[in-house]
């Protein structure tokens, strides 16, 4: 609802303009066409792919402990019982560091994100601006992105323009 809203005010209040020009562009289909970004999404794919698999073997490692320790429990003492559990509960806890390490909000996922695909990223958004500017476009909506375009005529998707100023032949 806020969306339609939002979309709505923008659409009247560019309604009292005279000669606003309107264009989108669908960012995804940018980065498609951009070899740098494709291989930045491979590196960030295998790192992913590699850290994941190390978090699997741990809890596999975690597991196997535990069905050892299931397995050894009523031949174990009161105090070697805890330091078993103490061992688990610790290995666990590490595995879980690593992962939110890994994949959490600020994590190694995230900032290899930012080395790699942040600087694509600006890279176009800066050579739409400069279209923007130069073509006198009010407003250019990015096709790919969680606005709804009911309808978008094809005249007005400056894709292609973009790939063009940034080098790149489609």
């Amino acid at each position: 609802m806020k969306k339609f809203l939002l979309i709505l005010s923008i659409f009247l209040i560019s309604a009292g303009l005279k000669a606003q020009k309107f264009a989108y562009v669908d960012s995804q289909f940018i980065l498609d066409h951009i070899p740098e970004y494709k291989e930045a999404k491979s590196e960030l794919d295998n790192l992913s792919y590699q850290w994941q698999e190390d978090i699997e073997k741990a809890y596999q490692k975690i597991d196997n402990l535990y069905r050892a320790y299931q397995t050894d429990k009523v031949l174990l003492t009161d105090k070697m019982r805890q330091a078993r559990e103490d061992e688990i509960i610790k290995k666990e806890q590490e595995v879980k560091d690593l992962q939110q390490k890994r994949f959490g909000a600020e994590g190694d996922l995230y900032k290899k994100q930012e080395e790699l695909i942040r600087p694509i990223q600006n890279l176009i958004y800066n050579t739409i601006q400069e279209y923007a500017k130069e073509a006198r476009y009010g407003v250019i909506f990015d096709k790919s992105s969680d606005l709804l375009m009911l309808y978008a005529d094809e005249n007005l998707d400056k894709s292609e323009k973009i790939l063009d100023r940034l080098g790149y032949n489609y």
